[in-house]
């Protein structure tokens, strides 16, 4: 079984070209998730600057859909400067004012505010721990948990593990990381494998 990596931009084409690959069915929908599915979905991640985008996209899905979230996903990486924790913990009232006019993110104020609450609650993980990677993946005792669902209707939105990640980074002084967002970040990351059985990744990942 090979390990679950992100494909090369031409085996990346190769994929969206292809109709014949079984995927997991939320990713469907659109170009953009299925790219989203076959390169990233899964994948096990040990960055921590990648870390910190999704614990601000899953939170700033709350009440919407991902996919509205994934076509906003440049434009955050543009205005929350590629999310450098360092830089956006230093942002102040004017810079999130700023934000909140520009509507190539989810304008929610809280949603904006928690995002620079975070980076503080992060920076501060990452000096207790090395980084937030050492941190998040004891969780899961460093070992991705994999999953045979044969459908994604089987698919929790939460499990017990989601439920003490949510309440320890609470604990932290994170905000927007309730269990659902939690495992959300968790399937995302890679910590579980939640590729239905007969998803051409399961097997990759």
């Amino acid at each position: 079984m090979s390990d679950c990596r992100s494909p090369s931009i031409s085996a990346s084409v190769n994929l969206t070209v292809s109709k014949t690959l079984k995927r997991c069915s939320w990713a469907l929908g659109s170009e953009l998730e299925q790219h989203y599915h076959d390169t990233e979905w899964g994948v096990a991640l040990h960055d921590d600057r990648k870390f910190f985008e999704f614990i601000t996209l899953e939170g700033a899905q709350a009440g919407l859909s991902w996919v509205t979230v994934l076509k906003k996903r440049e434009n955050y990486r543009k205005l929350f400067d590629d999310f450098d924790v360092e830089k956006i913990a230093r942002y102040n009232k004017r810079k999130i004012e700023s934000l909140l006019k520009n509507p190539g993110i989810i304008r929610n104020r809280l949603k904006v505010e928690s995002t620079i609450s975070n980076a503080r609650a992060f920076i501060e993980i990452q000096d207790e721990f090395g980084s937030f990677d050492n941190y998040i993946w004891q969780f899961t005792d460093g070992t991705p948990i994999v999953n045979r669902w044969k459908s994604m209707r089987d698919v929790p939105a939460s499990t017990e593990i989601s439920d003490m990640m949510s309440k320890e980074l609470k604990k932290r002084g994170f905000r927007f990381v309730g269990s659902t967002i939690c495992y959300a970040f968790m399937q995302a990351t890679g910590m579980v494998n939640d590729h239905t059985v007969d998803c051409f990744r399961y097997n990759q990942c």
